[in-house]
């Protein structure tokens, strides 16, 4: 089975034309140092000119007011302006000729700045050329980490239409897999003891405005609720409720598109003079517009225009006060790159403690590149590893224990990676791994023993699967892994169970969020990694194999916490000095080691 990941680079073909698109023209591309500049801290910007553009000056235009900078040809019309110098020639074998690298330094501004800024080329033959197609660039200037809880954050996706009807109604039925359900908030608020119970302390839900799909990922308005799934009082009674179990709410957002149906695009299209006109792109008005996608029935907002700009961030700001914990934020790469710096300084002045993550289906460099707009990003890259690892088979332990190595020394730790397994637009881990629960039970045990918030998406802990795959020829239908939640004996126990057991365990040892993760062996069979704390070791033992497998452990008093397979079995040598950890295939464990390893 190929597996399949929605986005903007799902294939080879994408991949090299983005890559082919960043080398040839004028590209800034987020490439600032810091990423996250503190108060006071000047800022460094780099630029490249590509073989194909002529380029023999730079300039960096900005200000410090909010607004944007305004200026050509190295004049500042509005705001500042620093002409960028030249530091290196590269030669690029693929295009076959130079780029030039450019860069300038932006005096440290106060804690509260919004600073923004653009970036051109210039050559005498062909005049000045703006980078990233005239983007515009901004970053708000602050000191404010991610929220602590969100590093404790154990995260249960909900699918609000197949989650729950509530009040004891029973699921609708639909003509298709697309049609409604009948899941509710009433219904969400009503299961918030059991995920108590379990020990999630964090609620994501999917969009719950108005729309006309059974997803909501089409919002007709960003201030209300969707009808069928309750109302704002609902909302607030969830939010609530969930506060008083100590889980959080976290509401999935789309700032980049939203209905063909809204009301503000309807007049749009029908009024020439409609003042929404230019909330949207349009190419050739009124059919001809920028969408997400190219699908014509989510209109990209534009963002770019200060009006539907405030509506958006003040629709965020709106749901904050009323008591929500945080956003998902929908297709992150979407909005215009000066967007999420006054998104940040909006949200953080209602809610400071606010945790927002994004959905960034791209390279860990794009990723990255949201730090300080953004608390965080999905951990796509982790989730290729642990499917092509555990479901698939297709990396053995070497390959992972490699991967997981580099990625951590990737990311700053200050960058939130929320992880998971599956999602509402992919094929579930469970089926995509052939029903098998070995393979589901130790990927579970490689996520949670790992720094990233985890995220369970609803079902998984039940054993909830599909029967189709979500490709099926030339179609994409993710709702085959978006079936209605059971609430009867159907559900594994035993799977549930298990889940209950991995989110103690990962509140039980701190040193799993905080402590550093250390390999201590790996062969095509294995994957041993640990974290070592006041009390000793947290030692993790994957067998991603298909035979048995023993790992000898040396010195210290060993205590197993949790295995995969009831026949994980612990024995001890002679006089205590090692124990052996007999491991099945497709299992693992969790030991503590009291002392020296």
């Amino acid at each position: 089975m190929s597996d399949f990941i929605f986005g903007t680079l799902a294939t080879d073909e994408l991949r090299r034309a983005r890559v082919d698109g960043l080398r040839s023209g004028v590209t800034h591309n987020h490439r600032r140092t810091p990423r996250d500049p503190s108060p006071d801290q000047p800022v460094e910007l780099l630029l490249r000119v590509g073989p194909l553009q002529p380029g023999d000056r730079a300039w960096v235009y900005w200000t410090n007011d909010g607004e944007d900078p305004l200026g050509q040809a190295g004049v500042a019309i509005h705001g500042f302006v620093t002409e960028m110098e030249s530091f290196e020639e590269d030669w690029d074998t693929v295009l076959w000729g130079y780029g030039r690298g450019y860069r300038a330094v932006l005096p440290g501004q106060p804690a509260g700045t919004l600073l923004r800024y653009r970036l051109s080329a210039y050559s005498e033959p062909q005049g000045e050329v703006f980078a990233d197609q005239g983007a515009y660039y901004a970053v708000y200037i602050d000191h404010d980490p991610p929220p602590e809880w969100a590093a404790e954050a154990v995260v249960y996706q909900i699918f609000v239409d197949r989650f729950n009807p509530g009040k004891g109604k029973s699921w609708l039925r639909p003509a298709s897999l697309g049609g409604f359900y009948g899941g509710t908030l009433q219904g969400v608020t009503e299961k918030l003891s059991d995920l108590a119970e379990l020990g999630f302390n964090a609620v994501w839900l999917t969009p719950v405005f108005p729309s006309p799909s059974h997803h909501g990922y089409d919002a007709t308005d960003f201030n209300e609720i969707e009808p069928r799934l309750g109302s704002i009082e609902d909302l607030k009674r969830l939010i609530d409720e969930a506060h008083q179990y100590g889980i959080r709410v976290i509401l999935d957002i789309v700032p980049n598109h939203c209905s063909n149906l809204h009301p503000y695009f309807q007049d749009a299209i029908l009024k020439a003079d409609s003042p929404y006109r230019e909330w949207f792109t349009f190419e050739k008005w009124p059919d001809h517009y920028a969408s997400f996608f190219s699908v014509a029935s989510l209109p990209q907002i534009n963002l770019r225009c200060e009006d539907a700009r405030n509506y958006v961030i003040a629709a965020a700001c709106r749901w904050l006060e009323m008591g929500v914990d945080g956003f998902r934020v929908d297709y992150a790469i979407g909005p215009a790159p000066d967007f999420w710096a006054e998104f940040r300084r909006a949200t953080r002045a209602v809610r400071p403690d606010c945790w927002t993550f994004g959905e960034v289906v791209d390279p860990p460099d794009a990723q990255l590149s949201f730090e300080g707009g953004l608390d965080g990003c999905l951990d796509f890259i982790l989730l290729e590893a642990l499917r092509q690892s555990f479901a698939f088979g297709r990396w053995n332990a070497v390959r992972l224990a490699d991967f997981l190595n580099r990625h951590e020394a990737y990311f700053p730790r200050t960058f939130s990676r929320p992880s998971f397994l599956d999602n509402h637009d992919m094929n579930r881990f469970l089926w995509a791994a052939g029903n098998d629960q070995r393979r589901l039970k130790l990927a579970a045990m490689c996520q949670f023993t790992l720094a990233g918030s985890p995220i369970v998406y609803y079902g998984t802990e039940v054993g909830l699967s599909q029967e189709r795959d979500v490709r099926q020829g030339a179609l994409g239908i993710p709702e085959e892994s978006r079936q209605p939640m059971p609430w009867d004996s159907t559900q594994d126990a035993a799977l549930k169970e298990f889940y209950r057991s991995l989110i103690q365990l990962r509140r039980r040892n701190p040193e799993i969020l905080h402590g550093q993760r250390v390999t201590l062996f790996a062969d095509p069979d294995l994957l041993v990694y640990a974290y070592s704390g006041q009390t000793g070791s947290l030692v993790t033992v994957l067998n991603l194999s298909q035979r048995s497998r023993q790992y000898p452990q040396g010195s210290g008093s060993v205590t197993l916490l949790l295995s995969s397979d009831e026949q994980v079995i612990l024995s001890e040598w002679a006089g205590g000095e090692k124990v052996i950890l007999d491991l099945p295939p497709i299992s693992g464990a969790v030991y503590r080691v009291n002392g020296s390893m």
